[in-house]
């Protein structure tokens, strides 16, 4: 007769474990943790995150231009300025880090222009860069990567340093079509 008993307290205790009331209890817990981690981890934290990085390749964009527009290729559509780059050197590369925004011709290293005090945010594809007289925005419109730079606010005039529209970076400049002024000896 124990035996019985006890195999039958067993059942009840098996029973109970697995009834819709301590099933409840459990899913009443899990919608309390899910709460508490929704309180814990909000998204505003991660956008600020976010936005206080200038991207890496940043440091070193080498000005391009558009050379074949029917191209579908990125890397044939888009390449070296010729004349600003080889013949005339007046295009302007551009450097970026948290400190400062550096436009430097692209064939005198030494003649550059130096912007200090700037803030910047990224919103998704675009890098904003604002200073008291302009804001400069960088928006990558290609994966290769291609930016093309838009400037608001007063006219930036730059001795030797022409702005171009389109940016690469140094890194992926050798895989455009055009990307050197070959044999040329201007």
């Amino acid at each position: 007769m124990k035996n019985v008993i006890t195999s039958f307290s067993i059942v009840i205790i098996l029973l109970a474990s697995c009834s819709p009331a301590t099933e409840k209890k459990g899913s009443k817990v899990d919608s309390v943790k899910v709460t508490a981690k929704e309180i814990s981890t909000p998204d505003p934290v991660k956008d600020v995150a976010e936005i206080a990085e200038i991207p890496g390749d940043f440091s070193t964009l080498v000005p391009i231009d558009v050379l074949n527009n029917k191209s579908t290729d990125v890397y044939e559509k888009y390449g070296l300025e010729f004349s600003g780059n080889c013949y005339s050197c007046d295009l302007a590369s551009l450097s970026i880090t948290k400190e400062k925004i550096i436009w430097t011709n692209v064939c005198d290293e030494k003649d550059t222009f130096e912007i200090k005090d700037f803030s910047f945010t990224n919103e998704k594809n675009k890098t904003i860069l604002k200073t008291s007289e302009r804001t400069y925005i960088l928006t990558q419109i290609d994966k290769a990567p291609v930016y093309e730079l838009s400037v608001e606010g007063k006219k930036l005039e730059l001795k030797n340093k022409r702005l171009s529209k389109y940016f690469t970076t140094k890194k992926a400049l050798p895989l455009f079509a055009e990307h050197d002024c070959g044999g040329f000896e201007g």
